[in-house]
């Protein structure tokens, strides 16, 4: 299994920590958020990491050299979809891909690779306890996500929180066969809509991945999805940063 963390953006909303870093580095507890999910990777075995980069992409090749690096050079004008795709050369195996301004649990990654599904998505089913204190960064952002019958049914930041399933960790399980769904799917929407404003998005190339997940939701991929009681924090802004400094326990 391979794991893919998707690092390239600046994070200008956890300045300063990130003046001089990439976010993945801002430190909590006293190891970096991207330390945390390696040891949630490890823990399950997998090793096989590729880290695509584009901010300050240099300090982490120094010390991070065993990775396999796929750089966003045009980072500053594309968005998360995008950047993931750089590594679409990798995808010709199971892997595992997440955000990397994410705190998440060994237990997260052993959800999801129980799950037997082509796809499957992590899910925090005790999300809105965070919420309490994230005034910037409102339920209202949040990726949220709607179920049935063990399947993902909406995944979507206008979902409202009193029907929402959970909030989707970022962390996500692909099987070849998914893999091979996702980059089908990319690509003919790359082609129907580059330049041209795609679902929520200003244009494709700004586009998130839960833009593409819910295209294929709606196109007749099925998504799966592993709970998780928590073991879960973003650190968007100072304000999950502090937060995280509190209450992120590990495991």
């Amino acid at each position: 299994m391979r794991a893919i963390i998707i690092g390239a953006g600046r994070g200008r909303r956890l300045m300063p920590t990130t003046t001089d870093v990439p976010k993945c580095f801002a430190e909590v507890k006293g190891k970096r958020l991207l330390d945390w999910t390696l040891e949630a990777f490890t823990a399950n075995g997998i090793s096989d990491i590729c880290f695509i980069g584009g901010y300050q992409i240099e300090k982490v090749r120094a010390d991070y050299a065993r990775f396999v690096f796929r750089e966003n050079t045009n980072w500053p004008n594309n968005n998360i979809l995008v950047s993931l795709m750089c590594a679409e050369d990798l995808m010709d195996q199971p892997f595992l891909c997440t955000y990397s301004d994410t705190l998440f649990t060994a237990d997260v990654v052993r959800r999801l690779l129980a799950h037997s599904a082509d796809i499957a998505l992590s899910v925090d089913t005790d999300w809105l306890a965070r919420y309490q204190h994230r005034t910037e960064h409102p339920p209202t952002d949040a990726e949220k996500v709607t179920v049935a019958n063990g399947l993902v049914t909406r995944v979507h930041r206008e979902i409202e929180p009193a029907i929402a399933h959970g909030e989707f960790t970022g962390v996500a399980k692909f099987s070849p066969n998914g893999a091979a769904a996702l980059k089908t799917h990319y690509h003919r929407r790359r082609q129907a809509y580059a330049g041209k404003p795609f679902r929520e998005a200003a244009a494709f190339e700004k586009a998130y991945l839960i833009h593409l997940l819910q295209d294929m939701i709606e196109g007749g991929t099925a998504m799966a999805h592993a709970d998780t009681p928590g073991n879960y924090i973003e650190v968007d802004t100072q304000q999950d940063f502090e937060y995280a400094q509190n209450f992120w326990r590990g495991a």
